[in-house]
C-alpha cells in the first residue's frame, strides 16, 4: 500500500524529546546512579519507557534527522542554567529551574528534529509493525478530520482486505502521515467496500448486499465501538457501493440504481430511509460540502450532482463533466472542454524536477480546490466476428469488486493498447490472470499557465515513485503540479480514441474538492463548435496583448475627444450643475434619552459642479413633539460607513469627525439587508467621489479590520505624521474593501496578506470592491469568491450540591446555566443564532476541548465559584464547573483576495520598507495554526503570493511574529516569552538561531510589532511595552518600559510610527472598546512619543500602519508669538493627549457600534 504526502512546499518537521535523569547522593553529588525504584536514566518525556539517546531510531526510511541532539535550556518561557537542568524533590514532581536545598533529583530535556523527506511522491507504508500484517487491500477510505479540532490533525484511514476484513490505521496525524500500526476491526460479515466521511460517519457494504454503520465514533474513540446492520435499498437487489459525507449517504445497488439515505446526521448515523434517485451509476463519491460525484453506467462519463445545498442535500440533477484526455482526436472538443473545465480538467503537464518547490499560487479556482481523482475503464474494442455484446450484471465478491467496475464486457487487449488484460469472472468461463509485468499507473494533470495548449496526461509509477512525461517537449521547464490536479488509474486497456469517442471512466474521487453550492460551475460539456472556436481564440490572447490593446483604444478615444471638443471651448456650459436625490424609509437610533428606534425619512442629495467636482448632503427627517425636524451631514465630512452587528435589524453607522470624538455615530436601520447594502454602496461611492478617490488602495494605504471581519483602508496624508501638529485621526477617511478577514498585514511595495477567522491565508490581488459593492463601485477583474468559517461559543454552567452532585440548579445569584463567556447573557443551543444573516450554520453543537486551562474527558472545567480561574481537573474545593460548546458557521462573499494554500496561519508579517525600495524578494514570515514558524520564499511585488514555505525550527509553539527594518525578526511563544532571530538577511532569509528575551516582570506577552528601530509588545493584560537599548551591535535590547494600558493590538510602521487598538476609551456617552489610536510626538530622539490621538472606534480589532512610509513634511516653528511675517501667530490646533485608561464602567449601544 502506498500513500502520497502532498503538502505543497511545506516541510513536515517533528520534534523528538528525551529526558536525562539524575539523583543526588552525598558522595558523588548529582549522578546517573538512581534508586532501583526510580525511572530509567534515559527515558521518554513520560519517564515510563527506556530510551537511550543513541538508541532512538526513526520510524521509517521516509524520515531523516534535521540536526543533532541539543539541550533544551528553556523552561516556561524563562532560560534555565547553563546545563538546562530542572530540579525537584523526587520523581515525578513539580520541577523548577532553581536548585534548592531539598532538590534531590533533576532532569534535563534533549531535543532533536526529524524531517519527513518523501514529500510530493508516493511512499510505501512501512510494514515493520509487530503482529500479523493485513492482507492485500481491496478498498481504502480516508476521512475523520472534522471529528474534533485536535491540534494534531488526526485522520482516520479504513481499509478492506481481499478476505473481507476491515482494518483501521492508527496514529495518522500531521507529524506522522504514515501512521503507526494496523488494527483489525471485527465485522459481522465479509465486507467488500467501505466509505469514511469527514466527520464520524463510516459505512460499509457486505458481500450479501447489506450495509454496515459504525457507531460510537468520537474524539477519544476514532475507531468506534460497534456495527449496526442496515438493509439494502432494494430487498431483491443488494448494494455494491456506498459513499458518505458529513450528513449524507449515497448508495448504488447491483442494478446500478442510485439511492439517497435521508435523516443521516451525527446523532443518527443510520438515517431513517432510502430514496430512489433518477439515473444509473457505476459508483458515487461524496466530496466536501456533501457535493456528489459519480460515473454513469450508460456512457461511463464523470458526472456531478447539481443543486446540492445544506437545505437540499439530495440535489436536483446529474450533469456530465468534460474530462479531456491526451490522444483525443477532436480538436474542438478538447478546446471547449479545456475552457469549460477551468483549471480542474484543462491544463498542461510538466515533469516535476527533484529540486523544485511546489507553488501555492497555482490554485485551481476560487471556490473549487484540492484534489480529484478519476479512473478510466476499459475501452471496448469494435465487435469482432460480428459478436453481439450482451448485458452482464457483475458478480460482486470480495476480490472482484474493482475488476467488475472496470468493464461490463469482456475486453481483450486492443490493437493500440498496452498493459495487462483484466478478465471478468463468468459462470462456466475460464479466465487468465493478469500479466505480472502490468503495473498500476496514475496520471497526473496539472493546471496550465498557457491556456491555449491542449490538456495532456503523464504517467506516475507507484512503485518507483518517479514522474515520467507523457507528451511534452524536452525543452519545457520543470513545473510542479497543483493541489487541484486529477489523478487517474490506467489499466492499459484503452486503444487510440476515434474522432467521436471518449474515455470510459470507472472511478472518481472528489474528497478533496471544495465546491461552493452557490457557485456557477463551467465544467460541463460545450455544445456548439462556434463556442469552441471562440474559446480557443480567447485563450490565445495573452494578458500583455490585452493591456496593449486597451492602452491603444484609450489613446485613440482621448485624441478623438480632444479633437472634437477643442472647437467648442469658448461656449458657456448649458447646465452649470446637476442635482439628484434618492429617498427612502429607515429607522434612526435617537441621540437623546430615552434612546429608541424611531421611523424617519432618509434622503441623499448629490450635486455636481462645473469642474466635475461632486458633493452631497445627508438628511434625516423625523418628528419630535409633533414638530417636523431634520438632521443633516455633509458627504465630504463623513469619515466612515460601518455595518453594525444586530440580531433583529439591518443597521449601519455614519461617522463624522465630531461624532468620532463623541463615540456616538448616526445609527440607521434599513427595512431589509439588500436595502442596507444598496445604501452603503451608494453612500460609499458618494464619499469617494467628493474626495476624488477612485480605484484600488494605494501602496501606502493603512489597512484595518473590525471585530465582524470587515476590511477598511485609509489613504494617509503626509501631514498625518507631521510634528508638532499632526492631522487628527478623527479626520481620516476610511472606505470598505470586499472580503472577510481577521487581520491584514501590508508593506509599501503593495504586498498585502490577510488571515481569516478559520486561519486561511489570503493575498491581495490589486482590485477593489466586492461584497455588496457592484458596478462602478467594484473592479471587474481580480475579484474572487471568499469564504470564512468561525466558531460560535456558548457555556454550560453547573453547580454542585450534596444531594444530586453537579446539576443545572444554581443559586439565585449565579449566572445563567447556559450563557456566554461573561455569564451575563443567556445563550442556549436553540436561541443562539449566527453572527448575522450572512452567516449559515455548517455543523452541529459539539463540546470544545481546546479551552485554555484544559478540560477533563467530558470537556468540563472546574472552579471554586463563578467567575474564577478554571482548571481541567476536580478538587475538593471545586463547587462549580463549566464546559464550552462550539458550533461552526460560514460566510460566503467576494473581494480582491486569493487564497494561499495549503497551510493555515495564526499570524503573518511583511518586511516594512520604503516605497522606492528595489528588493529582489520581500521577506515574509508567518506562524502556522500549529505554532510552527514559517518563512515564505519567492514573494515579490509582481508575485505577492510567493512560491513555497521554509520551516524555521523552534523549541516550542509560537503565536506572534514581526519583522522590522534591517531584517529584525521578533516572535512571541505560546508561553508568553519573547525571542529574537539572529543573522536574518536577504541572503539568509531564515536566519541562524533564536535568542531568548526575558519578558516584563510577571507578564506574559501575546503580540509584538517591530519598526525601523523600535520594538513594541502587548501582554495578556493589555499593557503596552517598549524595548529599550536596541543598537546594531546589540539588537536584543536591554529592558522593557511600560507605555500604556488597555491596549489590544499594536502596529509599528517603517518610520517607527505607533498605532494601537485600544479598549475602554472615554466618549461623550460611554466607553468604547476597539478604538484606533495614534501615538503622537514620536521622534528619533523621542521614540516612545508623548500622547495618544484617538481615531475611529469602537469595534475595531486590527490595524496595520506598516505600508505608510511617507516622510512627514518639515515644519519650521517661528519664534514665540510671531509668524513668518512678524505678526502674532494663531494658537496651534489642539491635540488630544488622553490615554486609553479605564475611567468609567458605563456602556451604551452607540459606544461600541460594531458590537465587538
Amino acid at each position: 500500500m502506498f500513500y502520497l504526502f502532498w503538502i505543497n512546499g511545506y516541510t513536515c518537521v517533528c520534534r523528538v524529546a528525551m529526558s536525562a535523569l539524575q539523583r543526588w547522593n552525598p558522595v558523588d553529588g548529582f549522578c546517573e546512579r538512581l534508586l532501583p525504584s526510580d525511572r530509567w536514566q534515559w527515558s521518554d518525556v513520560t519517564g515510563l519507557k527506556h530510551q537511550p539517546l543513541d538508541g532512538f531510531e526513526l520510524s521509517s526510511e521516509h524520515w531523516e534527522w534535521e540536526a543533532d541532539w541539543y539541550v533544551d535550556e528553556n523552561f516556561g518561557g524563562e532560560p534555565t542554567e547553563k546545563g538546562g537542568w530542572r530540579y525537584a524533590i523526587d520523581f515525578p514532581a513539580t520541577y523548577t529551574k532553581d536548585k534548592k536545598w531539598n532538590s534531590c533529583v533533576r532532569r534535563r530535556r534533549w531535543i532533536r528534529y526529524r524531517r519527513y523527506k518523501s514529500r510530493d511522491s508516493w511512499a510505501k507504508i512501512p510494514s515493520g509493525e509487530t503482529g500479523p500484517l493485513p492482507d492485500p487491500f481491496n478498498d481504502i477510505s480516508c476521512g475523520g478530520w472534522e471529528i474534533s479540532e485536535d491540534p494534531r490533525s488526526r485522520l482516520s484511514l479504513w481499509a478492506v482486505s481481499l478476505q473481507g476484513k476491515v482494518w483501521f490505521r492508527d496514529g495518522i496525524c500531521h507529524h506522522n502521515p504514515e501512521g503507526t500500526s494496523w488494527e483489525e476491526v471485527m465485522t459481522p460479515g465479509e465486507v467488500v467496500q467501505i466509505s469514511c466521511g469527514p466527520g464520524d460517519l463510516v459505512w460499509a457494504v457486505l458481500w450479501e448486499g447489506q450495509l454496515l454503520v459504525r457507531e460510537g465514533i468520537g474524539r477519544d474513540n476514532p475507531k468506534g465501538s460497534s456495527w449496526v446492520v442496515v438493509d439494502a435499498p432494494s430487498p431483491e437487489v443488494g448494494a455494491i457501493h456506498v459513499a458518505v459525507g458529513v450528513n449524507v449517504v449515497w448508495a448504488v445497488s447491483k442494478d446500478r440504481k442510485v439511492w439517497f439515505r435521508r435523516g443521516v446526521n451525527s446523532h443518527n448515523p443510520c438515517g431513517s430511509g432510502w430514496i430512489g434517485m433518477v439515473g444509473e451509476m457505476v459508483m458515487v463519491n461524496v466530496g466536501l460540502n456533501d457535493q456528489v460525484w459519480a460515473v454513469s453506467c450508460e456512457d461511463r462519463a464523470v458526472c456531478f450532482r447539481q443543486g446540492v445545498t445544506a437545505s437540499e442535500l439530495s440535489g436536483k440533477a446529474w450533469k456530465p463533466v468534460s474530462v479531456p484526455r491526451d490522444g483525443d482526436r477532436s480538436h474542438s472538443g478538447s478546446a471547449s472542454s479545456l475552457a469549460s473545465a477551468g483549471c480542474f480538467f484543462g491544463g498542461e503537464v510538466r515533469v516535476q524536477s527533484q529540486g523544485s518547490v511546489m507553488s501555492d499560487t497555482e490554485s485551481s479556482s476560487d471556490t473549487e480546490r484540492s484534489a480529484q481523482a478519476v479512473q478510466p475503464a476499459a475501452q471496448p474494442p469494435p465487435s469482432e466476428q460480428g459478436e453481439t455484446p450482451h448485458a452482464h450484471i457483475p458478480k460482486v465478491t470480495s476480490d472482484s469488486f474493482i475488476s467488475e467496475l472496470v468493464s461490463d464486457k469482456d475486453s481483450p487487449l486492443g490493437p493500440g493498447g498496452a498493459g495487462p488484460t483484466i478478465v471478468e469472472e463468468r459462470p462456466g468461463a475460464g479466465g487468465s490472470p493478469p500479466d505480472k509485468e502490468g503495473q498500476l499507473q496514475t496520471l497526473v494533470l496539472s493546471p496550465s499557465k498557457e491556456g491555449s495548449r491542449d490538456p495532456q496526461w503523464s504517467n506516475v509509477d507507484l512503485e518507483e515513485a518517479q514522474t515520467h512525461l507523457a507528451v511534452a517537449s524536452a525543452t519545457d521547464p520543470a513545473e510542479t503540479s497543483s493541489l487541484s490536479s486529477i489523478a487517474t488509474y490506467n489499466f492499459g486497456l484503452e486503444g487510440p480514441y476515434g474522432a467521436d469517442e471518449h474515455p470510459l471512466w470507472a472511478w472518481v474521487s472528489g474528497g478533496g474538492c471544495a465546491v461552493d453550492s452557490h457557485s456557477q460551475l463551467n465544467w460541463f460539456n460545450s455544445t456548439t463548435g462556434l463556442t469552441s472556436s471562440v474559446q480557443c481564440m480567447s485563450l490565445s490572447i495573452t494578458p500583455a496583448q490585452t493591456a496593449a490593446w486597451r492602452k491603444q483604444i484609450f489613446e485613440q478615444l482621448s485624441e478623438r475627444s480632444k479633437r472634437e471638443m477643442e472647437n467648442f471651448g469658448h461656449y458657456e456650459q448649458a447646465i452649470e450643475q446637476s442635482v439628484w436625490v434618492k429617498k427612502g424609509n429607515m429607522q434612526w437610533w435617537r441621540d437623546w434619552k430615552p434612546h429608541k428606534w424611531i421611523d424617519v425619512r432618509f434622503a441623499l442629495e448629490q450635486f455636481s459642479g462645473t469642474e466635475g467636482n461632486k458633493d452631497g448632503i445627508l438628511f434625516i427627517y423625523y418628528t419630535f413633539n409633533d414638530e417636523k425636524k431634520y438632521l443633516h451631514a455633509f458627504i465630504n465630512e463623513v469619515t466612515i460607513l460601518v455595518p453594525v452587528l444586530n440580531d433583529s435589524k439591518h443597521t449601519f453607522a455614519v461617522y463624522t469627525p465630531e461624532r468620532t470624538k463623541q463615540r456616538w455615530p448616526i445609527r440607521l436601520a434599513a427595512p431589509t439587508e439588500q436595502e442596507m447594502h444598496d445604501w452603503l454602496a451608494l453612500l460609499s461611492v458618494s464619499c469617494c467621489d467628493s474626495r476624488r478617490i477612485q480605484g484600488p488602495p494605494s501602496k501606502q494605504a493603512i489597512w484595518s479590520t473590525t471585530c465582524m471581519g470587515d476590511v477598511f483602508v485609509s489613504e494617509p496624508l503626509p501631514s498625518l505624521e507631521a510634528s508638532p501638529y499632526p492631522m487628527p485621526c478623527d479626520q481620516m477617511f476610511w472606505r470598505q474593501i470586499g472580503g472577510h478577514l481577521r487581520l491584514v498585514e501590508c508593506n509599501s511595495l503593495g504586498v498585502v496578506w490577510g488571515i481569516g477567522f478559520d486561519h486561511t491565508a489570503w493575498v491581495y490581488t490589486g482590485g477593489y470592491g466586492g461584497g455588496f459593492f457592484q458596478g462602478l463601485a467594484s473592479s471587474t477583474d481580480n475579484i474572487h469568491t471568499q469564504t470564512d468559517v468561525k466558531s460560535v461559543y456558548i457555556y454550560e454552567n453547573q453547580r454542585w450540591n450534596p444531594v444530586t452532585g453537579y446539576s443545572n440548579r444554581g443559586l439565585p445569584t449565579d449566572r445563567y446555566m447556559w450563557s456566554d463567556a461573561s455569564g451575563l447573557q443567556e445563550c442556549t443551543k436553540t436561541n443562539t443564532k449566527p453572527p448575522s444573516p450572512q452567516w449559515t450554520w455548517v455543523s452541529e453543537w459539539t463540546v470544545d476541548y481546546s479551552v485554555s486551562g484544559g478540560t477533563d474527558r467530558e470537556g468540563w472545567q472546574y472552579a471554586a465559584d463563578f467567575p474564577a480561574t478554571y482548571h481541567g481537573y476536580k478538587t475538593m474545593k471545586d463547587f462549580v464547573r463549566r464546559r464550552r460548546w462550539a458550533r461552526k458557521c460560514k460566510i460566503t462573499t467576494t473581494g480582491p483576495w486569493k487564497e494561499v494554500m495549503p497551510i493555515t496561519l495564526l499570524d503573518v508579517t511583511i518586511l516594512p520598507c520604503s516605497a522606492h525600495s528595489s528588493l529582489d524578494q520581500v521577506s515574509l514570515w508567518a506562524i502556522s495554526s500549529k505554532g510552527d514558524v514559517l518563512c515564505r520564499l519567492g514573494v515579490t511585488p509582481q508575485s505577492p503570493a510567493g512560491t513555497s514555505w521554509l520551516h524555521v525550527g523552534t523549541d516550542q509553539p509560537f503565536k506572534s511574529i514581526s519583522i522590522g527594518g534591517g531584517y529584525q525578526v521578533w516572535a512571541i511563544a505560546r508561553d508568553g516569552s519573547a525571542f529574537y532571530r539572529g543573522s536574518v538577511s536577504a541572503q539568509n532569509p531564515a536566519g541562524d538561531c533564536w535568542y531568548h528575551i526575558p519578558s516584563p516582570p510577571r507578564q506574559k506577552l501575546k503580540q509584538v510589532s517591530v519598526g525601523r528601530t523600535s520594538v513594541y509588545t502587548v501582554d495578556e493584560n493589555g499593557n503596552l511595552w517598549y524595548r529599550h537599548g536596541l543598537t546594531p551591535s546589540y539588537p536584543q535590547g536591554s529592558s522593557w518600559e511600560h507605555i500604556s494600558n488597555n491596549v489590544r493590538k499594536v502596529s509599528v510602521g517603517p518610520l517607527d510610527q505607533v498605532w494601537v487598538i485600544a479598549d475602554k476609551v472615554q466618549g461623550s456617552h460611554s466607553l468604547s472598546c476597539g478604538t484606533v489610536c495614534h501615538r503622537v510626538g514620536v521622534q528619533p530622539m523621542e521614540p516612545k512619543g508623548q500622547s495618544w490621538d484617538y481615531g475611529i472606534g469602537g469595534g475595531w480589532d486590527y490595524i496595520s500602519i506598516r505600508a505608510n512610509s511617507q516622510e512627514a513634511p518639515r515644519i519650521v516653528i517661528p519664534s514665540a508669538g510671531e509668524n513668518s511675517a512678524g505678526r502674532p501667530s494663531a494658537p496651534p490646533p489642539p491635540v488630544s493627549s488622553r490615554s486609553p485608561l479605564l475611567l468609567r464602567d458605563q456602556e451604551e449601544m452607540n459606544g461600541n457600534a460594531v458590537s465587538c
